[in-house]
């Protein structure tokens, strides 16, 4: 068995041992949760001590875990508990789960982002349930009077062999309550997890199918109010006066007001951004009345003037420039074209690229390009929120909440201390829910209304907020010598408001003369992190591209990626590549496997592989033509992302992203017209549909012992590469735009 220090988690991932009626409560800084039905399996404890973030066990062996990490729908409720209980050698049957509250002194990074739940989490979580076994493995010991070393555990019993005793944990709970909590654990081989890599229902999945109210949007509370907020129709606008006469005297309308989310001397975060800082809102009874408000309420809006604001991105400051103007799509094209042809900030530089090109038999020269793209949650933004003169309590769906709880502080002047924000199921995210200004406003909100007020963003609110996927341009280039051999890489990449370039991943140090160079354009319009932020378009376009390379070369494009992979492994360029060149060869070699050869001429294969958030994907795309039309029959998907704790929620988590890639990549685009949204609901705004979805999905996963990885958001990106691969092949057409629908003719 590994041995693990716990030295460092004394104080911060041990944060308590209590005891009393029976019952044994360690406490540690990171975990999440899962939630069995004990009413099946066994009886509730007599007495229960809830202590925010804490593991439990009750006298009878019942075991309960709190889970501080919001849950989005990436599984960390079922998944996160599977760990402790697999250190904990307990009964799987016999743990439920509550949801914690934020708690900042108890728990580390309570957000959901960047597919780090289960990265970050593995160690402490598998601290916090060997910890617990080794108490009880003692208490026993010390009950038993028989030396620890010859006490074994297995599903929340305890054995003694050679004296044949035995009891279940919840017998020992309160003895190993006493006991010091050990400077060392012994954590299990990975031969030996019975849970880990056993799959798991979602614990809340009845829950969700029968309706139960879990979400933001299903919260309630007597004499609650409903604000909604009207801002400006266009970017470039804000708000100058508002005229409330016509509906101040409309059923259930309470009032109407302007508010700001931020006002002069807020320190304005990386997750405060918002479009429109001055907005109207009107409060009511009931969602319907307000509704009916808003389209009557007279509102002037004027031009703004070019803005910089002072920005606090984790501690570095940094400002942000917002310039005047109504911008338009066909303008945002025309720019990016530009400066996709002349030379920008150059970021890596490997050999000498000038050379290759001026000395390469054939050149391949290629641009894409992505549009904005909203987010598109199933559950609109919300929150509820009850403000008095001293605290704060708010309950809703958001990614953030401790670094929320801290805006909310700074824009109430109410002590942090006095703000409780209580964390529901979310009704999707994907980045969006990052960003907290619809929190702080319903907060603002209940304090001027002085009462509980429930805020409700419209889907137009949202889909014409901002907060979008940034707009994209990449330009490559590639050289062959007279041998087809890949001699010179060249990208140029870059965007509006921000650049997707990775300048350090493949086909970084596996070419000898490679460059890089990235550039930005500052815009009104506000961007924010989408899955997978900026490999969603890079991703795609790069796999394209080399897909390009390899036909002009003459070579099977799984082939010549995993040639370049072993230039990267066996003679790597440069020091800084991000990625292990074997494990991206290894999810290519695994896709190939299960793929097997094509030898159909009526399908037409795409492939694409990437590297992302620590983990590695790899897909092959079948189409094939229905009626002139192209139909995507099967996605084979290859992923290494270490071990897999729980694998059907792992599969659904791939699944979903190459459903979403797919959609996206086909069809969603926001686009501007003087400022304005063009897309203000799913009637314009273009999602995948239900039988445009993938026939079949076939999800493999590398076996390994290697910690976990990202898994959330690496599924997403490389999909978009293989449609567009597998698009050329069924119809002639390369495609460098997204959406594809709208790029160009999708007929053979």
């Amino acid at each position: 068995m590994a041995i693990a220090k716990i030295a460092y988690g004394r104080r911060a991932f041990i944060k308590n041992v209590a005891y009393g009626g029976g019952g044994m409560m360690i406490g540690f800084s990171w975990l999440a949760s899962c939630e069995l039905s004990p009413e099946q399996v066994k009886k509730m404890p007599k007495e229960w001590f809830t202590i925010n973030g804490y593991l439990k066990i009750g006298e009878n062996g019942l075991v309960t875990i709190q889970s501080p990490n919001p849950e989005i729908g990436q599984n960390v409720k079922t998944s996160m508990p599977m760990i402790v209980a697999e250190e904990l050698d307990t009964d799987w049957d016999h743990v439920i789960v509550e949801q914690a509250p934020l708690n900042t002194d108890l728990f580390k990074r309570q957000l959901a982002g960047g597919s780090q739940s289960i990265r970050q989490g593995w160690q402490s979580l598998r601290m916090a349930g060997a910890t617990a076994r080794q108490m009880l493995i003692l208490a026993a010991a010390q009950t038993w009077e028989v030396p620890a070393s010859e006490i074994t555990t297995a599903a929340g019993m305890i054995y003694h062999e050679a004296s044949g005793k035995k009891t279940d944990y919840g017998a020992m709970a309160s003895i190993a309550a006493t006991i010091p909590v050990p400077e060392e654990v012994e954590l299990k081989e990975v031969k030996d997890f019975k849970i880990i890599g056993t799959s798991r229902k979602n614990v809340d999945g009845s829950k969700i199918v029968t309706g139960k109210p879990l979400f933001g949007i299903d919260y309630k509370k007597e004499a609650m109010l409903t604000a909604m907020v009207v801002h400006p129709p266009a970017f470039g606008l804000k708000l100058k006066s508002m005229d409330d006469s016509p509906i101040k005297n409309m059923p259930g309308i309470r009032a109407v007001f302007p508010i700001q989310t931020h006002v002069e001397g807020y320190n304005i975060g990386a997750f405060d951004m918002n479009a429109f800082n001055d907005l109207a809102v009107i409060v009511g009874d009931s969602t319907w009345e307000v509704m009916q408000a808003k389209k009557a309420l007279q509102v002037t809006w004027e031009d703004t003037t070019d803005q910089v604001l002072n920005m606090d991105m984790f501690g570095r400051k940094m400002d942000v420039r917002f310039p005047a103007g109504k911008e338009n799509t066909s303008t945002h094209q025309q720019i990016m074209e530009t400066m996709g042809a002349k030379k920008a900030k150059t970021v890596r530089k490997d050999g000498n690229p000038d050379a290759a090109f001026r000395n390469a038999s054939k050149i391949i020269e290629r641009s894409y390009s992505c549009p904005f793209l909203a987010h598109n949650t199933m559950e609109p933004m919300n929150f509820f929120a009850d403000v008095t003169e001293d605290q704060a309590t708010l309950v809703g769906p958001i990614q953030t909440p401790e670094i929320m709880e801290r805006s909310v502080s700074n824009r109430l002047g109410i002590p942090v201390e006095k703000i409780d924000i209580q964390m529901t199921r979310m009704g999707g995210g994907f980045g969006r829910r990052l960003y907290g200004h619809f929190l702080t406003e319903a907060a603002v909100i209940s304090q001027q209304m002085k009462a509980p007020v429930k805020l409700i963003y419209s889907r137009e609110d949202d889909m014409t907020q901002g907060t979008y996927r940034p707009a994209y341009h990449a330009y490559y280039r590639a050289a062959l010598d007279a041998d087809n051999n890949l001699i010179g890489f060249h990208v140029r990449a870059g965007g509006i408001p921000e650049s997707p370039l990775a300048a350090n991943r493949f086909p970084a140090g596996a070419i000898d003369n490679y460059w890089a160079e990235e550039w930005t354009v500052d815009s009104n319009i506000t961007v924010g992190a989408f899955r997978a932020p900026r490999s969603n378009f890079i991703a795609g376009a790069e796999q394209a591209f080399l897909d390009e390379v390899a036909e002009a070369a003459g070579k099977d494009p799984i082939e010549f990626r995993l040639s370049l992979l072993d230039k990267a492994k066996q003679q790597p360029v440069g020091d800084n590549n991000d990625y292990d060149a074997a494990r991206y060869a290894g999810v290519l070699e695994l896709v190939k496997e299960k793929a097997h050869t094509n030898n159909d001429p009526n399908v037409f294969r795409g492939i694409a592989a990437y590297f992302c958030h620590n983990s590695y994907v790899a897909n092959v795309l079948d189409m094939v033509m229905e009626k002139g039309k192209p139909v995507v029959q099967k996605v084979y998907c290859a992923i290494d992302c270490g071990i897999v704790v729980n694998p059907d929620a792992a599969t659904n988590l791939a699944e979903g992203g190459v459903v979403d890639g797919i959609g996206h990549a086909m069809y969603s685009a926001i686009t501007f017209n003087n400022g304005v949204p063009e897309q203000n609901n799913f009637d314009k705004y273009r999602l995948i549909r239900h039988d445009e979805a993938p026939k079949e999905i076939e999800v493999h996963f590398v076996k390994n012992e290697i910690d976990p990885t990202g898994l959330g958001e690496p599924p997403f990106p490389p999909i978009m590469g293989a449609l567009a691969n597998a698009l050329y092949r069924a119809t002639g057409r390369r495609h460098y735009n997204q959406p594809f629908i709208t790029d160009k003719p999708l007929m053979g």
